[in-house]
């Protein structure tokens, strides 16, 4: 063989064969009597390593599913990789927004991913099962539930993140299925007050709960993103916020990975060697 394509092909399977491994499963949900798929994104290390990992839970946006994560965005499986936790995808059936729909029994996306899907990965995976070691993101759709998640279940995230998310639902009430999840605003206006996150900023105490938060300055988000973040400092509550030139597109999310999946590393690393 040529020297320069037997270096070529070398490096190409040094390559291929130091990376990230994508398992997609399928989940029961007992709540909703269906089964439900998630890709899990496992570091190269995995099946060599005795050692429990970190997880991230990725919340995709409304119209995603389960794979969006790993056909839209390569990244996600190298930082994987460069950051050594496992990734689970999770999916959100088009236009859930990841809670339990008080006016559709079909939806009970909060039960689901606290009750059946944490449960299921943990016994499938070597997880350290900790809060300390298990963290929530999403963007858009995927952002508010991943805030909401997890200000409702501190004792399941130690960390949370947002981008681009829709952190305040009620501006946006006849978009995005919104009112197929809570019936209308003026009929069931409670149902919109309890399930929207700049309502729920009640229920985190003593700041154990880390939080990032980012939107780009171009997005339809904008306005709602910068009044949670003055709400929270007036609360006090610790967060990282950032806001960068962007819309509310795949661009603007690629980048905004990159800082979520430091912020998340350096989380999981607190304390450790």
């Amino acid at each position: 063989m040529n020297k320069t394509i037997f270096t070529i092909v070398l490096f190409f399977v040094i390559l291929y064969s130091n990376a990230s491994k994508i398992d997609t499963i399928q989940v029961y949900s007992a709540a909703m009597k269906k089964e439900i798929k998630t890709c899990v994104i496992t570091p190269d290390n995995y099946d060599q390593s005795k050692k429990k990992f970190p997880v991230l839970y990725l919340l995709h946006g409304y119209s995603g599913n389960y794979a969006t994560w790993v056909k839209n965005f390569a990244e996600v499986m190298k930082q994987v990789d460069t950051y050594n936790f496992i990734a689970v995808c999770v999916d959100g059936n088009y236009s859930s927004w990841y809670f339990d729909s008080p006016v559709d029994s079909d939806f009970k996306y909060e039960t689901y991913i606290i009750s059946e899907l944490v449960p299921f990965i943990d016994q499938s995976y070597k997880t350290d099962t900790s809060p300390n070691d298990r963290a929530i993101t999403g963007l858009s759709m995927g952002g508010h539930g991943a805030l909401y998640l997890s200000f409702k279940h501190q004792d399941v995230f130690g960390a949370a993140g947002s981008m681009s998310g829709g952190v305040d639902i009620r501006p946006f009430s006849e978009k995005w299925d919104l009112k197929k999840r809570l019936g209308s605003i003026t009929k069931f206006p409670e149902n919109w007050e309890k399930n929207t996150v700049t309502n729920m900023l009640d229920l985190i105490h003593n700041n154990k709960l880390k939080l990032i938060i980012d939107c780009g300055v171009d997005d339809f988000f904008i306005e709602v993103n910068r009044n949670l973040h003055q709400k929270m400092v007036a609360l006090k509550i610790d967060h990282d916020y950032i806001e960068r030139p962007g819309a509310h597109n795949d661009e603007y999310w690629s980048n905004s990975l990159q800082f979520q999946f430091l912020f998340f590393s350096k989380f999981f690393n607190n304390g450790k060697n």
